[in-house]
């Protein structure tokens, strides 16, 4: 797959990985399928407003090959605070988005990491 790399990627300085923000995204589709990055815009934030409209109205995403998107309860518990570890933290029961790649996904991510 050829792949056109997005200009100024960012690097995160506490783990070295390079950052793709949504900008870049839109310029490097843009450029690979000749389309104006207007209209890319519209549909990549189209696609991404559905996305968080599903997810918060309770559906399972399931994309092909990428992966799913749900949302899981996460339990209460009790955490602490390393400057006052005596003092327990109730951490309340909340809501989160959970990810499970998809097997091309995982095939990708160990061919890359073997590299």
């Amino acid at each position: 797959m050829n792949i056109i790399k997005p200009q100024g990627v960012l690097e995160t300085m506490a783990t070295g990985r390079s950052t793709i923000t949504k900008k870049m995204l839109i310029d490097s589709i843009s450029q690979e399928k000749e389309i104006n990055p207007s209209d890319v815009h519209h549909v990549i934030q189209a696609f991404l407003d559905k996305m968080t409209n599903y997810l918060a109205d309770g559906y399972r995403l399931e994309f092909r090959d990428f992966g799913v998107f749900e949302i899981v309860e996460r339990q209460q518990k009790i955490g602490r605070n390393p400057k006052h570890p005596e003092a327990p933290i109730v951490i309340p029961a909340r809501k989160a988005v959970k990810y499970t790649p998809g097997k091309k996904m995982r095939t990708l991510i160990a061919i890359n990491d073997q590299a």
